[in-house]
């Protein structure tokens, strides 16, 4: 590969703004935490109900690491255009029509994440009148990971639109390694004419 096609590349792979990097590193973390805990304390659900002896806080804990981890995993996804985002079309185009697509689809994340934050926060507000048993907090805190994850959204969203205008929306694949050589096969020939 010449030099200047691996420039290109290092370029294209340093778009995204450095300090969203450590973000969304921390957002994932976070959401393997969150699926962690939500497969635990489902299987300590069933355990103490099939022994007899159920835990009823269990469920109030499984539904909050649930909605929270499917929250920030959207957040999350968005940044990696793993989620929200039709690439099928997109990647089919090039020059302008590409930027019109991928354009309009950010904007419609963008419509989206406004709505999760300002749907979000009236649900918040509305959740100090409710109250979750056995806790008997309000479910305001169940709620208020909607808005947050909308603002994160928004916020990868207009990143991406950024970086898209400037840089463009063209992300070629990463090369293969050149020095990938590929295994012999296996002589799996059994009897007189098997070679070892």
């Amino acid at each position: 590969m010449p030099i200047s096609d691996k420039l290109v590349l290092q370029r294209q792979r340093h778009l995204k703004w450095r300090a969203f990097d450590r973000l969304e590193l921390g957002l994932m973390i976070l959401c393997g935490v969150l699926c962690f805990g939500f497969s635990m304390s489902v299987t300590a659900d069933i355990v103490t109900r099939t022994i007899g002896r159920p835990w009823l806080w269990l469920q109030e804990v499984t539904s909050v690491l649930f909605i929270y981890a499917i929250f920030i995993g959207a957040a999350t996804a968005t940044r990696r255009n793993d989620h929200l985002y039709l690439t099928a079309i997109s990647e089919s185009m090039h020059g302008t029509p590409r930027v019109i697509v991928e354009l309009v689809t950010r904007l419609v994340v963008l419509a989206v994440s406004f709505c999760l934050i300002w749907y979000g926060y009236l649900n918040y507000v509305r959740g100090f009148g409710s109250f979750r048993l056995p806790s008997g907090q309000p479910i305001a805190y169940l709620y208020v990971i909607i808005p947050l994850s909308g603002a994160l959204i928004a916020l990868f969203t207009i990143e991406q639109i950024a970086n898209g205008l400037v840089k463009g929306f063209d992300h070629p694949e990463p090369p293969a390694p050149e020095d990938d050589r590929g295994i012999p096969p296996i002589n799996t020939i059994v009897g007189p004419g098997a070679h070892i």
